[in-house]
């Protein structure tokens, strides 16, 4: 009698030790992954500006006033409320280029259809880019205005935002004639303006983990 009292014990947390556990891994493995907010603070130190670097809590990406493809004014409020894929190029570029723009294009093309995913290029050479040259670039690559601007302005503007709000880059400067910077980094930014991802531009597992890391973000509320 006792043993099967003792054999009735046993199943009894055996099924409640079943149900705990399904319901501790069923909990694990459907919580949604979530993106963290980059803060300067987080980063790579040689990636910030000394201006920034003490930056724990809110950082946000600044106003900023540019020229795109068609000669048109973009600013913030362009993308406002937008989810996107920020970097810095030159038209002129032979190496990493080329390659940024094409996954660039594979982003685009992804996200045509949809109007909470924008994307946004800052020339690095900004004098060099011009807008007639901005838009025979737009034309020949398939960029897509709606989608996507390539942008042209004032240097010191430009690097600026690498530097301080974006920390896109390893070196310092202060756009001046002879600062130049390159980079291969893709930034995502959310609605709120703030950083959720740096990617490698020229590579194509860094493209899928954006299209994954995009749709996590429209997810949140």
């Amino acid at each position: 009698m006792k043993a099967k009292k003792n054999y009735n014990s046993s199943l009894i947390f055996l099924a409640i030790f079943s149900v705990v556990m399904v319901s501790i891994i069923y909990f694990l493995t459907s919580a949604e992954r979530k993106l963290p907010v980059y803060n300067p603070v987080d980063i790579n130190p040689r990636l910030v500006d000394s201006k920034v670097k003490h930056i724990s809590y809110g950082h946000k990406i600044a106003d900023f006033n540019l020229i795109n493809q068609n000669g048109e004014t973009i600013t913030q409020n362009d993308y406002q409320d937008k989810i996107y894929v920020a970097e810095f190029f030159f038209t002129r570029c032979k190496t990493i280029c080329p390659i940024m723009a094409t996954n660039m294009l594979t982003l685009q093309d992804e996200f045509l259809k949809d109007n909470d995913v924008k994307f946004l290029s800052m020339s690095v050479t900004p004098i060099m880019d011009s807008v007639p040259i901005l838009k025979k670039y737009a034309i020949k690559k398939g960029i897509i205005t709606e989608k996507w601007n390539i942008t042209t302005g004032n240097k010191q503007h430009i690097y600026e935002l690498a530097r301080k709000s974006y920390m896109a880059v390893l070196d310092e400067g202060d756009g001046d004639e002879q600062d130049f910077i390159h980079t291969e980094q893709f930034v995502l930014i959310d609605k709120q303006r703030q950083i959720r991802g740096f990617y490698d531009g020229t590579s194509k597992k860094d493209i899928q983990q954006i299209i994954e890391d995009i749709n996590l973000l429209k997810k949140e509320k």
